[in-house]
């Protein structure tokens, strides 16, 4: 009989390019969602969806069980309309604790590059303490680490070639010096799913071979895009208030005020080598043509 691996947000960015990785291997595949009436791409013989059911943990763990390895997409990228990241961290710690009882063999958190305790910002603090959960609950257990994420349904990468392809000025935070190390999509879905069949304990950052100052990658995408954009630098706020009124016009959160700290702190850098081998150049020479012509709406995808 095929494995059964669980993965949350199948139907999600990251989430979508598991499951596919997983379906080609010859794996079943049942995914938890906030939204399990929504479109199905892979269609319900090859994935079933259930709800999450952080509230029901005896629910949760029947719908766990039979499988042996569970994926982790779950997370938000800010707080909105009541869920913040502390229940996010509750809702993860209910997802393990299940795990357990169901008899899981090994557990695969995407986390994020310096997730930390100690961090300042919610988001890698969050992350942090889902790592050190996962380290102590006896599970068989893998966390990846993404910088950037990049591919034709991201956000960050899309909306500020959105932005670069829509104003003729671009607000950037700062002295612009700060560094991403993007990762391209399906790379990082060929290292889950690689961990995901080993047994020891893994802890690695999915990176890509690339590192660019701020100000680098956006003259990369303009010139990729043949736009040509004025870069301004401006202070952190200014940079926020003109994120904010782009994010209100298209009914979304565009930018906040701690991705932009994140950004600023170096936190999409890997200190270690390169584990992805696709290069955002490469990629733009194939992609630029579509990249940034819709704005994509975190909001919308929540709803």
């Amino acid at each position: 009989m095929p494995i059964l691996n669980v993965v949350t947000g199948a139907f999600d960015y990251t989430g979508q390019y598991i499951t596919r990785k997983l379906l080609r291997r010859g794996s079943m595949v049942r995914t938890l969602t906030g939204h399990p009436m929504r479109f199905n791409p892979f269609g319900r013989d090859s994935v079933q969806a259930v709800p999450f059911n952080f509230d029901r943990p005896d629910v949760l763990t029947e719908n766990l069980r039979g499988a042996t390895v569970v994926f982790n997409t779950y997370w938000i990228r800010f707080e909105h309309g009541g869920l913040t990241f502390a229940r996010a961290v509750q809702n993860i710690r209910q997802l393990i604790d299940c795990a357990v009882r169901a008899g899981i063999r090994r557990f695969v958190q995407i986390s994020i590059t310096n997730a930390s305790t100690a961090s300042q910002l919610p988001y890698f603090r969050g992350k942090g303490a889902i790592e050190e959960i996962l380290r102590s609950c006896g599970l068989s257990y893998a966390i990846v680490r993404p910088t950037v994420i990049f591919g034709s349904e991201d956000i960050l990468i899309n909306n500020i070639a959105w932005a670069l392809r829509t104003f003729p000025i671009f607000a950037v935070p700062g002295n612009g010096d700060y560094q991403l190390q993007p990762v391209f999509i399906e790379d990082l879905a060929e290292l889950v799913t690689n961990v995901g069949q080993q047994s020891e304990n893994v802890e690695l950052d999915a990176v890509g071979p690339e590192t660019f100052r701020f100000d680098e990658l956006l003259r990369l995408l303009a010139r990729s895009m043949e736009k040509t954009v004025r870069l301004v630098h401006v202070p952190s706020s200014i940079a926020l208030l003109c994120a904010s009124m782009i994010g209100r016009a298209m009914g979304d959160v565009m930018l906040t005020a701690d991705e932009i700290r994140g950004l600023q702190e170096n936190l999409l850098v890997s200190r270690a080598s390169p584990t992805a081998p696709t290069r955002l150049s490469d990629w733009l020479e194939h992609h630029a043509g579509h990249l940034g012509l819709l704005y994509a709406s975190e909001l919308a995808k929540r709803a």
